[in-house]
């Protein structure tokens, strides 16, 4: 009997140090909560701190009045407000075939875009994966890095999206919220080739003279260097959307 009663209070103490301890956590979990999200409950406070930033567009790096100078000095001719008109609907697009599985989606398509598209789309079947994009939206796009080097000059733009993006098998969603948006950004570059023996990028379009065919490799250049016959100044049919991608 007195071997019982032992017991009995060994538990008792047990349970109650473990209460005890229950208490002390739960109150430490409630102050911390307080402190960040206002409320004594931490699952509804991440709720609402989710709920804040599904809807707050993110930052884009906006350096479009540090380069955009720069840029119209090396092209004169360049009308970036359309180049942004370009990127954005070519971003939309292809979010917009990898989700629905189409490349014929693409919008303002390169080579290097399509094939980019094409590889989502294949590794995403490969793994047995429907990747869905909904209510897409661009919040911002501005002008992130302007780059010459390597035989190209590269305008890299970056934009502030928001959209439903989650991914399934089957019935189940393995990645992603299919009720909650998702605010991000990408970049998308676009290259000029300058110098196409330099460059690495493969089908390259450079600018040459319709006269003799030598290269134009003087950035704006109205005139060619080895004939002096006048060139069409440079134009967006001379730039690519090269590829894109989430930062």
């Amino acid at each position: 009997m007195d071997g019982f009663i032992t017991a009995a209070v060994i538990l008792a103490v047990i349970f109650g140090a473990g209460y005890i301890g229950y208490r002390y956590v739960k109150r430490k979990l409630s102050a911390v909560s307080r402190s960040l999200f206002g409320t004594d409950s931490f699952v509804e406070g991440w709720n609402r701190q989710a709920d804040v930033l599904a809807a707050t567009p993110k930052s884009v790096s906006g350096m479009t009045r540090v380069f955009a100078p720069q840029i119209e000095r090396d092209f004169p001719d360049i009308n970036l407000t359309q180049f942004k008109n370009k990127v954005e609907n070519m971003l939309i697009s292809a979010l917009q075939a990898i989700g629905a599985q189409d490349v014929f989606l693409l919008k303002e398509a390169t080579k290097e875009l399509t094939t980019q598209v094409e590889n989502q789309i294949e590794k995403n079947r490969a793994e047995g994966v429907q990747e869905v994009y909904e209510r897409i939206h661009i919040h911002q796009t501005e002008i992130t890095n302007y780059v010459k080097r390597d035989g190209t000059c590269m305008i890299v733009f970056q934009s502030a999206v928001e959209h439903l993006h989650y991914k399934k098998r089957g019935a189940e969603i393995i990645e992603g919220n299919a009720d909650r948006l998702t605010q991000t950004k990408y970049n998308v570059e676009v290259v000029y080739i300058q110098d196409e023996q330099l460059t690495k990028i493969d089908n390259a379009v450079g600018t040459t003279c319709p006269n003799c065919g030598a290269p134009i490799k003087k950035l704006g250049a109205m005139y060619c260097e080895y004939c002096g016959l006048a060139v069409t100044p440079i134009n967006l049919k001379v730039w690519t959307l090269h590829k894109f991608y989430e930062v």
